[in-house]
């Protein structure tokens, strides 16, 4: 059956969506293919709450696939979609930005996915998941385009929390540099108000017999181990971590060079750096897990 599409004509912001929705597994998407709802096998036509971002661009915010659809664009898909009512209304409410390259970015087209686009299905209304990331961006390159950084401190508010994952496009980023630069982005998030939680990158895909490489694990031309120095500033400001490099090392060593292929776009387009949207939304949970055992956004957490 094909997907079922409704677009409210609604000013960028935030707003509580309301749906009742049923059929087998059906998935609800905002916009740039952010995950909002997925609906288990056998659940009975159920009302489903959320809060929504709308922005433009409505994808990646350095303009890497452009501006997208003016509006609010809902999608139902799955096996044998239903929905019966959508509502939606402005919002007031607390907001989880993500700043971050093209392995947590919304990305536009399929199959490319980021794990912050599967992330938002993780939370009940009130909770607005901004994801401010782009394709190519590294820690220098964020702070330096008025389009990222700065755009994104001014949306910042007390009570919000902001992860920031960096390093897979710092591939020649000195260990001095790379700290500074998550130390500045800690300072000026914690200057408005809220909660920076540092995100060590996950892993690539390239082993070396049965484990990963240091390029797999995200150690830079310069020789630089960027999980460990993610690790290292967090405890130097004593704010929150979630190692996602460890995490996705356990994961991708566990399933094996075989296994592990469809995480990633190895056999789609023989790349083993960007996810694929079941290596994204196994790698969101990851990331979904470590929040909640830091208790930030815990009443909103499903």
């Amino acid at each position: 059956m094909k997907p079922i599409t409704h677009i409210f004509d609604v000013e960028p912001g935030h707003y509580d969506v309301s749906v009742v929705i049923g059929g087998a597994t059906t998935q609800v998407l905002a916009e740039a293919r952010r995950l909002m709802v997925w609906a288990s096998p056998g659940d009975r036509p159920a009302r489903r709450d959320f809060t929504v971002n709308v922005r433009t661009p409505e994808s990646q915010q350095n303009g890497f696939d452009g501006d997208g659809s003016p509006g609010l664009t809902l999608t139902f898909t799955g096996p044998d979609p239903e929905v019966s009512s959508v509502h939606l209304s402005p919002a007031r409410g607390r907001s989880l930005f993500l700043a971050g390259d093209s392995t947590v970015t919304d990305q536009a087209t399929a199959p490319y996915t980021g794990w912050g686009q599967r992330l938002p299905r993780h939370f009940r209304r009130g909770l607005s998941v901004v994801n401010h990331s782009g394709s190519g961006e590294s820690s220098a390159s964020f702070l330096a385009k008025p389009a990222m950084w700065a755009a994104m401190r001014d949306q910042l508010g007390p009570g919000d929390v902001a992860l920031v994952q960096f390093g897979h496009n710092d591939k020649h980023t000195s260990a001095v540099e790379f700290r500074a630069n998550l130390t500045r982005l800690v300072h000026g998030i914690e200057a408005r108000g809220a909660a920076p939680v540092l995100v060590t990158p996950v892993v690539r895909r390239r082993f070396r017999g049965g484990c990963l490489d240091q390029e797999g694990l995200i150690v830079n031309g310069l020789g630089v181990d960027l999980p460990a120095e993610v690790r290292a500033v967090a405890a130097a400001q004593g704010v929150a971590l979630i190692d996602l490099t460890a995490e996705s090392r356990a994961l991708v060593e566990g399933l094996g060079p075989e296994g592990s292929e469809r995480l990633y776009l190895t056999r789609e387009k023989g790349d083993d750096t960007h996810t694929s949207e079941h290596g994204a939304t196994l790698f969101a949970d990851l990331v979904a897990a470590g929040l909640r055992r830091l208790g930030l956004v815990a009443p909103y957490m499903i």
